[in-house]
């Protein structure tokens, strides 16, 4: 089905602005898939632009650039799996969308009245619970065919830049690093 849908969007999909973040979006995840492996201990999150990807954490400039260059050479030569993460914002949206649906779709037949809702929990705890099952392996399909793109094409990696940020409450400065890419 996803598949399917994705094939009815391919142009729009294939608009040169958003192939790009696409294809950012793959490598950004590629490139976390392989700094995750060097690294256990640090804790990262990213974040796809046109122009090239975001990297959110305590990571040093040198690694993430090299685990960048690697992983668009290991996408090239086929590994486009690696565009795929478990972790993406993809599967928060889904799993947000479909447990807003199920719930929703619970209530039908409750009528107005907040008892005939309330009557509805079990049910609403029943269509969440399995909708929360489904949007896992949903949002891995959404990433392969519609968010990420695991073939780079053109895509070159330019530089890096380095910022560090205070914010209120926190010991230590956020660190992000933005990986400026072209072309894609």
């Amino acid at each position: 089905m996803i598949r399917f849908v994705s094939q009815l969007l391919r142009p729009f999909l294939f608009l040169r602005p958003i192939r790009r973040v696409r294809r950012n979006h793959g490598l950004e995840h590629a490139t976390i898939h392989i700094l995750s492996k060097r690294a256990r201990h640090i804790s990262m999150a990213g974040r796809a632009v046109v122009d090239g990807f975001f990297v959110y954490g305590n990571v040093d400039s040198d690694d993430l650039l090299k685990a960048a260059r690697e992983a668009i050479e290991r996408m090239r030569k086929g590994e486009h799996v690696l565009a795929i993460h478990p972790n993406c914002g993809t599967g928060l949206v889904t799993a947000g969308f479909l447990t807003t649906m199920a719930t929703t779709l619970a209530t039908v037949g409750a009528g107005g009245s907040i008892f005939g809702r309330l009557k509805r929990i079990p049910h609403m705890i029943v269509f969440a619970m399995a909708a929360l099952m489904v949007s896992q392996p949903m949002s891995l399909k959404l990433q392969q065919y519609i968010t990420t793109l695991g073939d780079p094409g053109n895509l070159e990696i330019v530089d890096i830049t380095r910022q560090q940020f205070r914010l209120p409450f926190q010991k230590s400065p956020v660190i992000v690093h933005k990986i400026h890419t072209r072309l894609g």
